[in-house]
């Protein structure tokens, strides 16, 4: 007996894989654009010299050094945002949730900044502790957030949830200013770095601590794809199918949260790319989670990386953080989809 799939299905699948084609095309193209974004301008017959191992000394300190690694850290930290985003937004059935706007990154920017002003001196590789703390940092503010928008015989409500992290994330954001008046200039610094967004961590030793977090969470979450389509059912359907809801919830939940920490630990408070990515892959291939989640881990690399190549461009030779131009993009887009969640 011959197998057989719906047209609908294959149609889904061939504009999934087109679109990944198209997707990874112009991050190719961002990524060559990018490594010759600077104040010293590098021809791509150099660029291509250099990565053969035929450049001059300067040429392989500019680009494998210093342009390589934030590149990179800029993709890896747009496909965890993106990620994480996706997953909240199944999880919770709320297309305005993000890790930045619900207040998660603010929790892990706390907790980085508390380790990096008290305890950063004390422990060694502190680069590779950071994603660790800021995990612990979002985590507690997951809780506080999920408890708050619970409510008995309703579960979390959508828009509760959503007013909640709000409110968490501006007093976080208010503690982390009062912490800002006790600090040496060295720590404002970053702490002023931080909280605009800057992508700091920009060495090997930045892209080797949080790589193994994406390559061990982003595949994890791929893997629970069809238990997210199954809560887009409704938490009665998914119970009748056999489905340990709160089970699979906190697995997800710890998930996303821990993308978005591991990101955060080392860009910064970039918010808006875990709204704006699921939500444009949702239009271009639907919503079945096995081509949603890896098409928005494209989109919100090219939409960091991007963002970050055009703050290093416009105003040179100073830098517009990346999370600033992120922002520009999507604040309006989150004001558009709340008018039209209240349609």
């Amino acid at each position: 007996m011959t197998n057989f799939k719906p047209i609908s299905s294959t149609k889904k699948k061939n504009k999934a894989v087109v679109t990944a084609i198209i997707l990874l095309v112009l991050l190719i193209i961002i990524f060559l654009l990018s490594l010759n974004t600077g104040l010293i301008k590098i021809d791509p017959l150099t660029v291509i010299n250099t990565f053969l191992g035929n450049g001059s000394e300067q040429d392989e300190l500019l680009l494998l050094e210093f342009r390589l690694p934030r590149i990179v850290i800029a993709v890896l930290i747009g496909m965890g945002l993106a990620v994480s985003g996706t997953v909240l937004q199944g999880v919770v059935k709320n297309p305005l949730a993000d890790p930045g706007i619900i207040g998660i990154n603010a929790g892990a920017g706390l907790a980085v900044m508390i380790f990096v002003i008290y305890f950063s001196t004390e422990l060694g590789n502190s680069v590779f502790i950071m994603p660790i703390v800021a995990f612990i940092g979002a985590g507690l503010t997951a809780v506080v957030i999920y408890v708050f928008s619970y409510k008995k015989d309703e579960g979390v409500s959508p828009i509760r949830l959503i007013l909640v992290g709000v409110a968490v994330a501006a007093g976080i954001s208010a503690l982390m200013i009062v912490l800002t008046l006790r600090i040496d200039p060295e720590s404002y610094s970053f702490v002023a770095t931080w909280l605009a967004g800057s992508i700091w961590g920009t060495s090997w030793n930045f892209v080797l601590a949080l790589l193994p977090w994406l390559v061990i969470l982003i595949p994890f979450v791929y893997f629970k794809s069809r238990v997210l389509d199954v809560m887009n059912l409704g938490d009665a359907t998914a119970v009748s199918l056999g489905m340990n809801l709160e089970r699979e919830r906190r697995w997800l939940l710890a998930a996303a949260v821990a993308l978005a920490a591991a990101s955060v630990s080392v860009s910064g408070a970039i918010g808006f790319v875990g709204l704006i990515a699921p939500h444009m892959t949702r239009r271009l291939v639907g919503e079945t989670h096995k081509y949603v989640i890896p098409i928005a881990a494209l989109i919100g690399a090219v939409l960091v990386l991007t963002a970050d190549t055009l703050g290093r461009l416009i105003l040179q030779p100073a830098e517009i953080p990346t999370g600033v131009v992120v922002a520009i993009i999507g604040a309006p887009y989150f004001l558009y989809l709340l008018a039209k969640l209240n349609d």
